[in-house]
């Protein structure tokens, strides 16, 4: 299992990896603030999206049918 440092969250090879050390700070600085925000915004409404789908399906399936049958009695 690859451990993870404690500052950064970068895998402990990251020194040798091509993409942590090159790629990803030269897309980091292509993108700025605000953009930033907005995936990530992006991503939460995404899923709070989901959640409400479960959210429904678990309402749906949770309800309680009527037990027995409805008679009239005249």
């Amino acid at each position: 299992m690859e451990e993870k440092t404690e500052a950064t969250g970068a895998h402990a090879h990251a020194g040798s990896c091509f993409f942590c050390t090159t790629a990803m700070p030269m897309l980091e600085s292509l993108v700025g603030e605000a953009t930033r925000d907005h995936f990530r915004n992006s991503r939460v409404e995404f899923l709070k999206g989901l959640r409400s789908l479960l959210d429904e399906r678990i309402a749906h399936l949770a309800r309680e049918e009527p037990k027995g049958t409805h008679v009239t009695v005249e």
